[in-house]
């Protein structure tokens, strides 16, 4: 089996998950995007899923991202920038990431502003929300009641379009629970930003439960292109 055959493969049986999901869940899966996580690896299998028809692509790290969307600029492709954030390197992400999903803090927000202006493009952002306990290690994303207050950062900065809230299932908890925390928090939250309609959740093994709170992006990597290499 040729490389191209097994992400086809891997892609093919991820497609047909979100489609058995959406049905149950009621949903157009046209109104689910596939965003698939290339983190550690090469630009020949980007490539490859762009051939297979796959438009957006996320990548967790700054430096290989920069690297390897610099190597895919003839592909027609969306990035988006799913990792944890440094404000010293915002403006960096924002010279080649079209969405930024995991926007927690004000602190970025100048320096996606700053490399948006440059690129001459407005930038998507994701607020990334945490559905950790208060206190957990490694806890990622903003409270959900310090949403509001990021949300009216965002809207300082001209270049920058919020566009919804990002957040991931924590560990050892049943994601269904988790992602129906997730849906009450957005329900609240597009009340008050009617156009900020994502909702990216989801990953390989509980992209199903996402879908079903009402996921807009699933993010799947290790599904559809097999295990990740040896970060070396």
């Amino acid at each position: 089996m040729t490389r191209r055959d097994e992400i086809s493969h891997g892609l093919q049986t991820v497609r047909d998950r979100v489609d058995g999901a959406c049905r149950e869940a009621g949903r157009d899966p046209g109104d689910v995007t596939l965003v698939v996580v290339t983190k550690f690896f090469p630009a020949a299998d980007v490539a490859l899923l762009a051939e297979l028809g796959v438009r957006h692509v996320g990548e967790n790290r700054h430096q290989e991202a920069v690297d390897k969307s610099a190597e895919c600029a003839d592909l027609d492709l969306v990035w988006h920038f799913i990792g944890g954030l440094q404000s010293n390197k915002a403006a960096a992400v924002a010279s080649y990431a079209d969405v930024v999903e995991s926007v927690d803090r004000a602190k970025v927000l100048k320096g996606l502003q700053r490399g948006a202006h440059d690129r001459g493009t407005d930038l998507d952002v994701l607020l990334q929300v945490s559905l950790d306990p208060p206190g957990t290690d490694g806890r990622a994303g903003v409270d959900a009641v310090d949403l509001p207050e990021l949300a009216a950062a965002v809207s300082q900065h001209p270049s920058l379009r919020l566009r919804g809230l990002m957040a991931v299932a924590p560990l050892g908890e049943d994601p269904a629970a988790a992602f129906a925390r997730l849906a009450d928090i957005r329900s609240d939250f597009l009340a008050d930003h009617p156009d900020a309609t994502s909702m990216s959740a989801g990953m390989s093994g509980d992209l199903e439960a996402a879908i079903h709170a009402g996921a807009t992006h699933v993010r799947v990597g290790s599904a559809i292109l097999g295990p990740r290499p040896v970060d070396k």
